[in-house]
């Protein structure tokens, strides 16, 4: 078992504008899952759509955007969950600074 702080994990720059924390992963013991916080300046380039052969379990923590999926646009906000399946091609696009798990 661990317990750490939020402040223990230093972030490190991800994507141009986009900061990540690996809160749990490979070095914790965990065999399956990752959790990372993940930081998204608002001025930060939309990724472009892409597909990849894991899901996605994101919970938002502030900020709103779109994600867009296969069954098109669809709006989130704070406190929402989203979930994107493998293989779905898939973007999110923040309006304003977004920061989810």
């Amino acid at each position: 078992m661990k317990v750490k702080s939020l402040e223990d994990v230093l972030p490190e720059n991800y994507a141009e504008g986009v900061q990540k924390r690996q809160l749990i992963h490979k070095k914790d013991g965990a065999e399956n899952f990752y959790m990372r916080l993940f930081v998204v300046d608002q001025r930060a380039p939309f990724p472009p759509p892409h597909s990849h052969p894991w899901e996605h379990e994101i919970y938002v923590l502030e900020g709103q955007g779109i994600v867009v999926g296969d069954d098109g646009e669809k709006p989130f906000k704070s406190g929402d969950v989203i979930f994107i399946p493998p293989n779905e091609r898939h973007q999110l696009m923040q309006q304003g600074t977004l920061r989810f798990i």
